[in-house]
């Protein structure tokens, strides 16, 4: 009986493994970047009905509104940004997935503005993206955590 009491008593003083210890600096500081940029954009939803002009960019994409449909789609972008950056400051069961996700849309994105967007406004010139330089870094090293992050409770 007293085995069992202490066996159950055991679960209340392990101590909490804490998966943000596998994020690096870098990723961390980002991911307050993008939970605070989330809330901006998802702001700048309710401030498009009080003002005429509110500027949006992301991996250059660009508007001037926030009711158009590349405004809606940055927003969408940053929320989901922010939801990862969330779900990883959180430590939650899923943000690794999310984050891979988050980095293979970011990078696509990047792609198509980089490729796409600059032969159908007539430009012509191609820009180079420098968020690449932090997304495929960002996707290697969440995909070199997932085992540790998914495992940890297991050890």
């Amino acid at each position: 009986m007293s085995e069992e009491l202490q066996s159950q008593f055991d679960e209340f003083e392990k101590t909490g493994i804490i998966r943000r210890k596998l994020l690096p600096w870098w990723i961390k500081t980002f991911c307050w970047i993008f939970m605070f940029m989330s809330v901006c954009g998802l702001g700048t939803i309710i401030a498009s009905a009080f003002s005429t002009n509110v500027n949006l960019s992301l991996y250059g994409f660009e508007t001037n509104t926030a009711y158009s449909g590349i405004g809606l789609f940055i927003i969408a972008v940053m929320t989901l940004k922010g939801y990862a950056a969330y779900s990883l400051w959180f430590e939650k069961a899923n943000a690794i997935s999310i984050a891979k996700i988050d980095a293979i849309i970011g990078v696509v994105i990047c792609i198509a503005s980089m490729f796409i967007l600059p032969f159908t406004t007539g430009d012509g010139h191609i820009p180079i993206r420098l968020e690449l330089l932090l997304l495929i870094p960002y996707y290697i090293k969440i995909n070199k955590i997932e085992y540790e992050w998914d495992n940890l409770e297991k050890i």
